[in-house]
């Protein structure tokens, strides 16, 4: 095989490497467990990765732009009590749901202004986002959960966790539907186009007569919003709302980013890569569960995959 003919096929298994992750984790699975394939667990596992899904695409935009949010599971955890305070005073979904990604919105974009025009670091403002908006949900709550309780308003917004739609949960939809608006945003939208040029190069973006704070407030009012939708998901399907909700899924969504081919220095990743990132830790987690492996030995397992998908990143763009 000629030079750039391996170089042609290197690439091409570096562009897709979360797929070729994915397909051999489900192989591996399927033969270490009869139970893995089975449709009930194959919708099990697709609900249990709709929450970090959701998250994980919002906050692809914002490391599109060479940025990072560490406070997506805290906006999600303030934002689950949100929805369930208004469910519970009989608020119906149809007000209360746009309402919480609304508010959501509203904190990422919050971060995103101190970011664009205070030129803090993204790593140091979303950090202390995340602090704050953690204690603002325990004061909200009081550190104790809150039920949706039992009415009319409860029981449809329940739906939206717990429900089923022609024998697939309704979470599932949920995720498919942010992925095809995200994807249409970033590949089909000028705004779209300018996320990947911010992320490439901000100075050359300004040059270029873009308005990078604009995007920048933008991608975190995205990501926040997102975390919000994916509280309300998480919410109404534990039908409560709980005071630390969320404590640790801004890492697995960046993971999931990572592990999809969105490069950590901006300009470069897919929204279709960071679904199957998020889908590869949600089957790594299932399979090691049905396999018996404790949770301490999850955790290492799923250290090593970041790291692995980080490595490969950093020797693709050493080499391209």
């Amino acid at each position: 095989m000629s030079a750039p003919a391996t170089h042609h096929v290197t690439r091409l298994l570096i562009d897709n490497k979360a797929f070729l992750a994915l397909a051999l984790l489900v192989a591996v699975s399927a033969g270490m467990s009869d139970n893995f394939l089975t449709l009930d667990n194959t919708l099990n596992v697709l609900r249990q990765t709709s929450i970090n899904a959701i998250i994980a695409m919002g906050v692809t935009f914002v490391i599109l732009t060479a940025g990072i949010d560490l406070s997506v599971g805290a906006v999600l955890a303030l934002t689950g009590a949100f929805a369930a305070s208004m469910t519970a005073s009989g608020l119906a979904p149809w007000l209360s749901v746009p309402g919480t990604v609304a508010a959501g919105a509203a904190l990422g974009a919050i971060s995103g202004l101190f970011v664009a025009y205070g030129r803090v670091q993204a790593f140091i403002v979303t950090l202390v986002a995340m602090t704050i908006l953690r204690g603002a949900a325990l004061v909200f709550t009081d550190g104790r959960p809150i039920a949706i309780g039992a009415s009319e308003a409860a029981d449809t917004f329940w739906l939206l966790g717990g429900g089923y739609w022609f024998g697939v949960p309704i979470p599932i939809y949920l995720m498919f539907f942010v992925f095809v608006l995200c994807w249409s945003v970033l590949h089909h939208t000028r705004f779209g186009r300018h996320v990947y040029a911010v992320g490439g190069g901000e100075k050359v973006a300004r040059l270029s007569g873009i308005n990078v704070n604009r995007i920048k407030i933008s991608v975190y009012a995205i990501s926040g919003a997102c975390a919000a939708l994916a509280g309300v998901v998480l919410t109404a399907r534990l039908g409560s709302a709980q005071p630390t909700a969320g404590t640790g899924y801004e890492l697995d969504a960046i993971a999931a980013v990572v592990i999809g081919g969105t490069s950590l220095m901006g300009g470069r990743g897919r929204i279709f890569g960071t679904l199957i990132g998020a889908l590869v830790i949600g089957v790594l987690n299932n399979a090691l569960n049905i396999m018996g492996v404790s949770s301490y030995y999850q955790m290492i397992a799923k250290g090593a995959v970041i790291l692995l998908a980080v490595l490969i990143d950093s020797r693709s763009q050493s080499s391209s």
